[in-house]
């Protein structure tokens, strides 16, 4: 029988954007199964159009032209298996328990607090990466249209914020609309070369001499950075639908393909990039073939004619913003999620899409993409740092049961910093800056993220079971936790703070309140303390809402 609740007053309201769903999109709070209403296609599909950046084609440029086709080959490589392998349980996980990556870290060993550093971490991804691609969007219209960089670095910008402001659906309609116009321009270039030239492709694999392990390790050091893309990956698969027998394969299909499936696509546009450098090699400037809307301009020239440059572009501006639409919804939920626990504050993740592209903005403003590779090989020690702990807990901790089965994301339930994640990623990240930086030598120096990677595999495990997995849980999850005997997760019930209903994997049982209270409310509460982590199992009446 349903029970209606009583009609009491809320004890917190929420701002407009932070309380309309269809902008806020579950930013900071688990994506409930009602609102996944998309099929394990559409889900996937939106997920692979936010890779159509062009920060491959730079890249794979600057790799190949730094160190050589044979040692950047093979870097790409590298790094896309290791991408590929450490984005699988991350994808799965996220896609099964509707999470994003900063829920999927808070229950991997970090702690609620532990957690806040990573999300800085990932917002500084979506900002890097967003003012790289602004910055090839801007080129493209200095180029075409003789546009100033600095009202180019505004547009591009702006361009982006009317999909970004109305969350998933927008973006999902979007990234449908603008894809056979994304997968034309991407094709062309190389259609055109083999065309007209394709005796290039035979000479691209002997630029640069043979293989150098110092090079290899850099290049792919370079590449690694790219590891946080799983993030944003993870940001459209929490909305996949619950895998059931029935749509089982197309689930594992969808997980797969736009979850770690994404890098395969990218490491080819790495070597395509650096190959359509190469071609526009004598032609264009040793500075300018890193830039790729100049090689891409020479590349289709032969077959376009006089319409090269702004079909050129159009390509380039669709790509941007297919990609920086990603950027900006991704880093607008991390600095969401940074700023609720820091503050406890959340007047709606629409404003947090401003902040993201402010500061990308100032970093185009300052010349950031003439810094390519040094930001890109530092970010990327740190980056393999987070990514390495969490994969760790999910393949090792978890089966082995030295960590708790299911992913718990929920303040009340969580030690503000979990030892076993947080300093895994710690100490990891440290060590490899600091070989980054040639106190162990140029080799290692070269191979520096290889080592935050394998000191976080090796540490998490090992600090499980030093500490016996006892910071993973501050006490038992009886409500939705694998004791609490619940078999329908998908029923709603009401928060006693803010009076909305909320499905059961979204509550908590608050000993303050002393009742169900929902994840965001327990998130932003200032005045609980320590009580729901340290007054043991609270038994407590939910009260379910018709709706």
């Amino acid at each position: 029988m349903t029970v209606t609740a009583p009609e009491t007053a809320p004890k917190r309201r929420y701002a407009w954007l932070a309380a309309n769903e269809d902008s806020e999109d579950f930013s900071l709070r688990y994506a409930a199964q009602s609102f996944r209403r998309w099929s394990p296609f559409s889900v996937a599909s939106t997920a692979l159009g936010g890779i159509a950046y062009l920060a491959d084609f730079a890249i794979g440029a600057s790799i190949v032209m730094l160190h050589g086709f044979s040692s950047a080959a093979l870097a790409i490589g590298i790094a896309a298996v290791v991408i590929f392998l450490t984005g699988i349980p991350i994808a799965t996980a996220c896609a099964r328990y509707g999470v994003d990556m900063d829920l999927l870290t808070r229950g991997a060993g970090f702690g609620y607090f532990g957690s806040t550093l990573t999300s800085l971490i990932y917002a500084s991804f979506t900002v890097i990466f967003f003012s790289l691609e602004g910055s090839i969007m801007a080129q493209a219209f200095q180029l075409a249209f003789g546009l100033p960089l600095a009202l180019g670095y505004l547009l591009t910008t702006l361009i982006v914020l009317p999909f970004v402001l109305f969350g998933m659906r927008a973006l999902a309609r979007m990234q449908v609309w603008t894809q056979p116009v994304w997968i034309a321009g991407l094709v062309l270039p190389f259609v055109v070369v083999l065309a007209t030239h394709p005796e290039k492709f035979g000479q691209f694999t002997s630029f640069g001499g043979g293989l150098s392990l110092t090079g290899v390790g850099l290049g792919a050091g370079v590449a690694l950075s790219l590891i946080g893309q799983i993030g944003e990956q993870a940001d459209y698969l929490r909305f996949m639908p619950a895998k059931t027998e029935a749509n089982r394969r197309a689930w594992w299909a969808a997980v797969i393909a736009a979850g770690p499936g994404w890098v395969v696509l990218g490491a080819l546009k790495q070597l395509g990039g650096a190959f359509l450098a190469f071609c526009a090699l004598g032609a264009i400037g040793q500075s300018a073939v890193l830039e790729p809307i100049a090689p891409y301009v020479e590349a289709v020239r032969p077959a376009l004619g006089a319409v090269t440059l702004p079909l050129a572009a159009l390509f380039v501006v669709v790509s941007q913003i297919k990609i920086n639409t990603t950027n900006a919804y991704s880093g607008s939920l991390s600095f969401a999620n940074f700023f609720s626990r820091v503050l406890h504050r959340h007047p709606g993740r629409a404003w947090y899409v401003l902040v993201n592209c402010g500061i990308a903005l100032a970093l185009m403003e300052f010349g950031a993409f003439a810094f390519l590779n040094n930001i890109l090989g530092f970010y990327s020690n740190v980056a393999i740092a987070w990514i390495g702990a969490v994969v760790a807990d999910l393949v090792i901790c978890k089966p082995l049961g030295w960590s708790p089965p299911y992913v718990e994301f929920k303040r009340a339930y969580l030690y503000a910093v979990n030892p076993v994640g947080f300093g895994s990623m710690v100490l990891a990240s440290v060590v490899s800056v600091v070989a980054y930086f040639g106190a162990f030598g140029e080799i290692a120096a070269a191979w520096s993220p290889f080592i935050a990677l394998l000191l976080a595999m090796i540490a998490v495990p090992l600090m499980a079971k030093l500490t016996g997995g006892k910071y993973y849980l501050a006490r038992p999850n009886l409500v939705s936790g694998p004791d609490s005997g619940a078999t329908d997760l998908t029923l709603t019930h009401v928060c006693e703070v803010c009076q909305d209903p909320y499905e059961l994997p979204d509550i908590v049982d608050c000993a303050h309140h002393g009742g169900a209270v929902c994840s965001l409310c327990c998130t932003l509460e200032t005045s609980c303390g320590q009580v729901c982590q340290t007054s043991g199992p609270v038994l407590v009446q939910l009260t379910v809402r018709s709706v």
